[in-house]
């Protein structure tokens, strides 16, 4: 659950500050990555945990209301996890995670690797304990299915997972912890040192994709006045594991899930911000 504080800026270490507004969100990277290809057209099943608290049932719902098929959402004693995210009024934010049921998820189970193995595509990111993260990235592999990781929290990857990984995603800051490297171009070099595919998220200066083949595409940002960045990197992803899955051009993907990622900042919110397919074909058009 995102637990959201709006202020006119963010407070500095040791500082308290006044905020204007304060809202609860159903939220998390994993969900809002399934809203968001459910939003964009695709067909998405849901596995993880939430606690028996209050949150987890509205977050089950939430999933459900967007149609996510959340028989893979297990419930667990315990809180649920959540986010504290602070936004500031230039649509900035800072976030602390607090994993709660996601860490008791340590790997998946014989029903999980079921709906792994009869996907086109598995998202992962790393709100759940690397163990699990690995072995269903090693399922999805084994079973031929593209696997997206979003590398956040940024944390070091273990090569038995990357080498698992179709396409990795992370953003700027992310591409540098994980590659050592400054600068977007040098770090996707680095980045296809170690995965077949990467595409590195650049803010309002759009993306930059890169794979071994050779490819390489410069994809800029629909230019918009953004209210709230949350949900830009989770809309980013889930619309393009959609357009990957529906075998079109990385150009093309590429274009799509921009356009859903847009549409988002220009709403509050995480999952209550993502646009629908129509939204996104008709702001292309």
């Amino acid at each position: 659950m995102d637990l959201v504080a709006y202020v006119a800026k963010a407070p500095k270490l040791g500082e308290t500050v006044t905020g204007h507004r304060f809202r609860t969100v159903p939220g998390g990277k994993g969900a809002n990555q399934a809203i968001a290809a459910a939003r964009a057209g695709g067909e998405v099943a849901f596995l993880g945990a939430v606690g028996d608290d209050g949150f987890g049932a509205e977050m089950r719902a939430t999933l459900a209301e967007a149609g996510v098929d959340v028989r893979g959402l297990r419930q667990v004693p315990g809180s649920s996890g959540i986010a504290h995210i602070v936004v500031d009024d230039d649509g900035s934010n800072s976030i602390i995670v607090v994993p709660g049921a996601n860490g008791t998820v340590t790997g998946p189970s014989g029903e999980d690797l079921a709906v792994i193995a009869a996907s086109s595509a598995l998202l992962l990111q790393l709100e759940l304990p690397m163990e699990a993260v690995v072995e269903a990235a090693q399922a999805g592999k084994v079973a031929g299915v593209q696997v997206f990781l979003t590398p956040a929290p940024a944390q070091p990857l273990p090569a038995e997972l990357l080498d698992a990984v179709s396409v990795l995603v992370p953003n700027e800051h992310e591409a540098a912890a994980i590659t050592g490297v400054e600068g977007p171009e040098a770090a996707l070099d680095a980045l296809l040192e170690l995965v077949e595919e990467a595409v590195i998220t650049l803010g309002s200066d759009g993306a930059l994709y890169g794979a071994r083949s050779g490819e390489r595409l410069r994809v800029p940002s629909v230019k918009v006045d953004a209210v709230d960045t949350t949900a830009a990197g989770d809309t980013f992803v889930g619309a393009l594991a959609v357009a990957r899955t529906e075998r079109r051009g990385m150009a093309d993907a590429l274009a799509f899930a921009s356009m859903a990622a847009a549409l988002s900042v220009q709403r509050e919110g995480a999952s209550t911000s993502m646009p629908t397919r129509r939204q996104i074909e008709d702001a292309l058009a």
